[in-house]
């Protein structure tokens, strides 16, 4: 799937959470003019989905305003919390083509009534009344008691040919604007909905129960020294519904610094165990059995006199969760599953969980590297419960960072550096597994383009994430295509796999290529890089490795006649059966020391 493909997926799952009663949501398939139509107002649900957090179908269709007489506004968003009044207009293109190279005009801006809408004007300047969408936006306006603290922006859902901030204010009454192109879409909509990572929180307030604790006792604060900076610690029991809450709403974004996003339930005792504790009992032995939550803060504030008899209210400021990311995400994931069947109340009732707050200056988050390891060091010392090895603590590497969006951006695949990032994605069937590259897989085509694919048919996944390794392996981004190669070639290796995997007496096509889809994938991978020419060689990947296998028989028979193989491939006398036999050890030799150097002389004389 293009990343096209991928986004007009994502709009028709967006297009399926409509209740049946939207009907226009619902057009036959057949009905090409009304799917577009449906596909455009879902391109309008994806924005504020992602850019504000809105989960409910119904909330956000409650914000399109997109039918005749809508002042040009195809829907709007109040965010209370910033002060600012959305308004956006988009346009939606029917194919991939059109969605990255054609532009709207500057002049179709002048459709925005923008201007008039903020006057507080109920009709254009013919005096013809807006609909009943802008009636509501004009109704919502003037109900705000402190409207002049608010500022205004236009966003547009479109590629514009000319998005400089000083021609777009000429055309929006002087607003500022802010334009998603094809470009902006897939990086900030697309990528974050699929990730499970689009909605930041500036500010989060959880709500304590205080009706079980004494008032001196309902949390511990305390000031803490280190090498890197003070910072302050505060320690209380939550809610496991305000966490849950939390997690369903925030999902990934509010896992930045944890060193894996939400591993199913299905895949992790863990959590199973963890959901059990909620699910099966009625009384609070969460609190006992779970190791509890660690979250970062940049400013921190408890307050117990909120006007509310038994409650009291903790707001942290620009919170992750560094360890108990998996707690958090299986507590929302009862909480979405029974969201609709107001078992939540009694599921959630008095079970709570410990909550550890890490409080930096609040002078901004620090971006420096010593923040980042200092930071790294705490996670991996809360850390009880899910072991986290190597790999997940190189999953924040930058360079992995950087092949993930890499790889996106020029092919539309989802290199996964963090176990769970994806869980989202798939679960909403906006991408499948087969758009996901494993992150060891990868490391073992890079070994293999270094031509070096013993070591990445033998090498443990611990070995091949361990720093000295890793860095070795994984430290150019530049080779990119070259990589992304290697996983095309690998792909279709898999695919020729199995066409032979009914054949009962020729499993692995052994009568055909020899052992090289059973053991050698690596192998005839590094082969293939030989042969690698750029970003031609990409659509010509058919024909190199069909040109490789078709030479595999007689790089086996080749190898087998090397005295320096003899480990793997012998004859010998039985003499208790009077016959002649062969030790044939091609698991053992497409894993040995012989096989780099073997593949460079047989394929480079070959050639």
């Amino acid at each position: 799937m293009s990343k096209y493909e991928i986004f007009v997926n994502i709009l028709d799952m967006l297009r399926k959470e409509a209740p049946p009663e939207y009907k226009r949501y619902h057009p036959l398939d057949t009905d090409v003019e009304k799917l577009n139509q449906s596909r455009a107002k879902a391109f309008i649900h994806l924005f504020l989905k992602v850019k504000f957090g809105i989960l409910d179908f119904a909330r956000r269709e409650w914000l399109v305003t997109d039918k005749s007489h809508d002042a040009g506004i195809d829907a709007y968003f109040i965010d209370q919390e910033s002060k600012k009044v959305f308004f956006i207009q988009s346009k939606f293109r029917t194919n991939e083509d059109n969605f990255k190279e054609k532009e709207i005009k500057l002049s179709e801006l002048l459709n925005m009534d923008v201007d008039r809408i903020v006057d507080g004007e109920h009709a254009d300047e013919n005096g013809i009344k807006y609909n009943g969408k802008i009636q509501q936006l004009l109704r919502e306006l003037n109900e705000i008691s402190d409207i002049g603290r608010y500022n205004y922006e236009v966003i547009i859902l479109a590629n514009l040919e000319d998005a400089k901030s000083s021609s777009l204010k000429k055309f929006t009454g002087g607003f500022p604007t802010t334009v998603f192109n094809f470009d902006k879409t897939y990086n900030e909509l697309v990528f974050p909905v699929i990730t499970g990572t689009y909605y930041n929180p500036r500010e989060l307030m959880i709500s304590i129960n205080l009706s079980n604790k004494s008032s001196s006792g309902a949390s511990i604060s305390y000031n803490v020294t280190t090498n890197y900076k003070d910072c302050d610690i505060t320690v209380l029991f939550v809610p496991t519904i305000e966490i849950a809450k939390t997690l369903y709403k925030y999902k990934n974004s509010i896992l930045k610094y944890n060193p894996r996003s939400f591993l199913e339930l299905a895949n992790n005792t863990v959590n199973t165990d963890i959901a059990k504790t909620i699910t099966d009992l009625s009384t609070n032995e969460f609190a006992l059995f779970n190791n509890g939550i660690t979250m970062l803060s940049y400013g921190t504030s408890f307050n117990q006199k909120i006007g509310q008899k038994g409650k009291a209210q903790l707001i942290i400021t620009q919170p992750q969760i560094i360890n108990g990311g998996q707690t958090a995400y299986t507590l929302s994931r009862i909480y979405e599953e029974n969201l609709n069947t107001g078992k939540n109340e009694e599921l959630f009732t008095d079970k709570e969980v410990l909550l550890k707050v890490i409080t930096f200056p609040q002078d901004g988050e620090d971006s420096s590297a010593e923040h980042f390891k200092f930071i790294e060091a705490i996670s991996k010392a809360t850390n009880q419960q899910t072991p986290v090895d190597d790999a997940d603590r190189r999953s924040n590497d930058s360079i992995q960072m950087e092949i993930q969006n890499t790889i996106y951006d020029n092919y539309g695949y989802f290199y996964q550096r963090k176990r769970g990032e994806y869980a989202d994605g798939i679960r909403d069937n906006y991408i499948q597994r087969a758009q996901i590259i494993d992150r060891e897989l990868f490391l073992r085509l890079c070994k293999s383009c270094d031509l070096n694919p013993a070591e990445a048919r033998r090498a443990s996944a611990k070995q091949l994430f361990k720093e000295t390794n890793f860095v070795k392996t994984l430290n150019d981004v530049s080779r990119f295509k070259e990589y992304f190669f290697a996983f095309k070639c690998y792909e279709m290796l898999n695919t020729i796999e199995r066409k032979y995997s009914k054949e009962t007496n020729n499993k692995f096509g052994v009568v055909n290529y020899g052992y090289a889809l059973r053991y050698g994938k690596f192998s005839v991978v590094s082969v293939c890089r030989l042969k690698y020419k750029g970003d031609e060689s990409l659509q010509e990947i058919d024909t190199i490795i069909n040109d490789s296998l078709t030479k595999w028989l007689a790089f086996e028979s080749y190898i087998m006649g090397v005295p320096s193989n003899n480990t793997y491939f012998r004859s010998y006398y039985d003499q208790e059966d009077s016959v002649q036999k062969q030790v044939l050890n091609f698991d053992g030799y497409y894993k040995g020391r012989n096989l780099n150097a073997d593949i460079l002389k047989f394929f480079k004389e070959q050639s």
